[in-house]
């Protein structure tokens, strides 16, 4: 067998409702997504086959009798066809994951200082959805991160086989990332996925929905869906955070032009990752693609276990992302508007064709 084989069989005895519907997409079996306004005409629709409902924050999953049946693709498109704001629950994942790379996982790296703060005409609160984060010297004694610490903590080692799972301390990792662009940026962390990388829309679009007013949200996971166009619900809760707030993503690590979810959204921010000066062989690319920073052999804050003390170099469009955001975070402190920093970061370097702008930082 494949270790991308392996892998997969490893995902799905640990996520027993997942089911492969197509490669590279995997989703939550017998749910349902639809925004709650829907929601009285889509309970009527499928009446002969739901079985419970789960409100909160704009969106229902609804769960649909396992007896029944019922492909929730071809429902959703039956729904969407009548006007419906309906999908599945897709699983997201952490960019690097191990559907297609990277091509390493994180090692350990030397401890560098936090860049200093240049001058601040204005805070900047940049939200974080990922694995959530560890105490860190570059930002445990800040009050952002002591009204949250608990509720954030990352998860090392959630199978107690005395290693570090997957992806344990990728939030950390993409935090320390936004800061080195953006020292005195304020940090709001959700946990969307857990240590092994894995989540699912439900669980971002309430994150989304619950989020607040913030400047700049940094999302480095997401999936391919179903049929290659956007969750309804998902456009909704990206759309309802407002002009205001800057939404920037990762491109995704499948090495393809397919459109990688919620980066390819319109009006988010959708990063693919340099190799020096060239695209990264793991990253995505595409038209849809709008800026392209260093994803390789990134140094960034990491947790503190085993062999790491700290500080790792870690490689993946997750981590192009965060260069990006705290790009925009940085204009942001300099007094610049949310929108005004993105379209300032977006045309501060030259085009490439399937990788946007490319944004030289550092």
């Amino acid at each position: 067998m494949s270790d991308r084989g392996a892998r997969l069989e490893r995902l799905l005895a640990r996520h027993r409702d997942a089911r492969l519907v197509a490669p590279g997409t995997l989703l939550r079996r017998d749910q349902l997504l639809v925004a709650d306004r829907d929601l009285p005409r889509v309970e009527e629709l499928l009446r002969r086959w739901w079985d419970s409902r789960e409100e909160g924050h704009g969106v229902t999953r609804l769960r649909l009798a396992p007896s029944a049946g019922v492909d929730v693709c071809e429902v959703s498109l039956l729904a969407r066809a009548q006007g419906l704001d309906v999908g599945p629950n897709h699983l997201v994942y952490g960019q690097p994951m191990w559907w297609a790379g990277p091509a390493d996982r994180p090692r350990p790296a030397r401890p560098v200082p936090l860049p200093a703060c240049g001058p601040v005409r204005r805070d900047v609160t940049v939200a974080v959805l990922d694995t959530g984060l560890d105490p860190h010297p570059w930002y445990a004694a800040a009050d952002w991160f002591a009204g949250q610490r608990d509720l954030v903590a990352e998860a090392l080692d959630t199978d107690s086989d005395h290693a570090l799972d997957a992806q344990a301390g990728h939030g950390t990792f993409v935090a320390g990332v936004v800061l080195q662009y953006a020292p005195s940026a304020r940090i709001t962390a959700r946990r969307v996925i857990g240590g092994d990388g894995i989540g699912d829309e439900l669980t971002l679009i309430r994150a989304l929905r619950g989020l607040g007013r913030v400047d700049v949200v940094n999302i480095s996971l997401g999936c391919h869906t179903f049929d290659d166009r956007p969750s309804p619900v998902m456009s909704q809760a990206v759309a309802a955070l407002g002009p205001g707030t800057v939404v920037v993503a990762c491109a995704g690590n499948t090495a393809s032009d397919r459109p990688f979810w919620p980066a390819a959204l319109p009006g988010v921010i959708a990063v693919a990752a340099l190799d020096g000066t060239e695209r990264a062989w793991f990253s995505n690319h595409g038209p849809w693609v709008d800026a392209c920073a260093q994803g390789v052999a990134v140094h960034s804050s990491f947790v503190w276990f085993g062999k790491f003390d700290g500080y790792a170099l870690w490689s993946g469009t997750s981590f192009a992302a965060p260069a990006v955001a705290g790009a925009v975070a940085a204009r942001v402190t300099a007094g610049s508007g949310g929108p005004a920093a993105a379209a300032a970061v977006l045309s501060s370097g030259p085009a490439r064709s399937g990788l946007g702008t490319i944004i030289a930082i550092g």
